[in-house]
C-alpha cells in the first residue's frame, strides 16, 4: 500500500506540470507584420517565376502517375 500512494504522491505533482513545458510556436510579430523569412515559391526558385512552365510540369508529372492512361487496356 505504501508503494502505491509513494507512486502517487509521485505522478499527481508531475501530471500537473507536463502542460508547463510546452513552447510557444507562434512566428514573431513585430508592428503587425511577420517577422520571418520570406519562402520562396518552386516557381520562383526552379522557373524563374514561370508559372506556365511550373504548371505544365506538375501536370506532365500527374498524368504520368495517371494508371489509367499508362495501362493502354
Amino acid at each position: 500500500m505504501k508503494t502505491i500512494a509513494r507512486l502517487c504522491l509521485i505522478a499527481v505533482p508531475l501530471a500537473l506540470l507536463v502542460g508547463c513545458l510546452e513552447v510557444d510556436q507562434h512566428p514573431a510579430w513585430i508592428k503587425g507584420q511577420y517577422a520571418g523569412k520570406t519562402d520562396n515559391r518552386q516557381q520562383q526558385v526552379m522557373f524563374h517565376n514561370d508559372k506556365l512552365a511550373w504548371w505544365g510540369t506538375i501536370n506532365n508529372r500527374n498524368q504520368l502517375q495517371n494508371e489509367y492512361n499508362r495501362a493502354n487496356p
